[in-house]
């Protein structure tokens, strides 16, 4: 796939793109919830781990494609991926990242440069913010676009296939639908199989092990009215469960809902 760095003008000159515009803020300490920003361009998950465990993270990916959709990886050391983004850098460019020491989040820095080792591989893994867009063009509401937040996300009974360290639950992000629109969702979604695909749930929030649907584990409620159905899409915040599960001695996410922002195109992410 090849990625355009910069938009040209008619007089010549260049313009940046608005995710690498968008990765120069964060860098910079501006801004905060990636949702809805430099609409069009691929939002990925991070996974950061040391190379001894990069190989079994790879087979976990590989076994569990709806969570783990890998769309980047780095060499061990290398906060560069050039596939995905002129001038990006692991290190810097995401709002908020999660310090895990032995399965527990220590930290939630702004940048990595404190942290960072020449052993570190960073796998970017598909997010559903990309299928966001297509919703929306089709008509659909995204609650909590509309209200400015988080998407809510959570862990379920639903088990992942394990690899080497690496097993736990699988986690979902939820939006709300009437049963009409919900069905469109699926629709369009299914179009999209390196961002998450279709849902894995309708309904029923109870029968994936979600006791309260006002208490995301992650992220942000949103309010699901009486003729709504809450829609459930395996959710790129998986690996977070799965590394806590893990206890290894150190890795690194993104926090849930603060993504890398890629200047891929979701619609070159579509199979239909």
């Amino acid at each position: 796939m090849t990625v355009s760095m910069a938009v040209q003008q008619p007089a010549g000159g260049t313009e940046l793109l608005p995710s690498h515009q968008a990765r120069l803020d964060y860098r910079t300490g501006k801004g905060w919830s990636t949702a809805g920003v430099a609409n069009g361009f691929v939002q990925g998950n991070l996974a950061i781990l040391p190379e001894k465990y990069a190989g079994a993270f790879h087979r976990f990916c590989q076994l569990n494609p709806k969570p783990c959709p890998i769309i980047g990886m780095s060499d061990p050391g290398d906060p560069h991926i050039p596939a995905l983004g002129a001038d990006l850098d692991i290190r810097t460019d995401v709002p908020r990242y999660r310090v895990w020491r032995d399965g527990e989040m220590v930290e939630e820095p702004t940048d990595l440069l404190a942290h960072w080792r020449d052993d570190l591989v960073t796998f970017v893994l598909g997010c559903s913010f990309s299928f966001e867009e297509a919703l929306m063009a089709d008509g659909l509401p995204i609650r909590h676009i509309e209200q400015g937040c988080r998407v809510p996300m959570y862990r379920t009974n639903i088990a992942c296939t394990p690899s080497g360290p690496f097993a736990g639950p699988m986690v979902v992000s939820m939006r709300p639908f009437k049963p009409a629109q919900a069905i469109r969702a699926v629709q369009i979604t299914t179009r999209f199989p390196a961002v998450h695909g279709a849902p894995v749930h309708l309904g029923h929030p109870d029968l994936i092990g979600i006791a309260d649907i006002n208490t995301p584990d992650y992220g942000d409620p949103v309010p699901v009215a009486t003729d709504e159905i809450p829609v459930f899409w395996a959710c790129g915040v998986t690996p977070q469960a799965v590394i806590a599960a893990a206890k290894l001695p150190f890795a690194i996410t993104h926090a849930p809902g603060l993504m890398l922002i890629t200047d891929l195109r979701n619609k070159d992410l579509a199979v239909l």
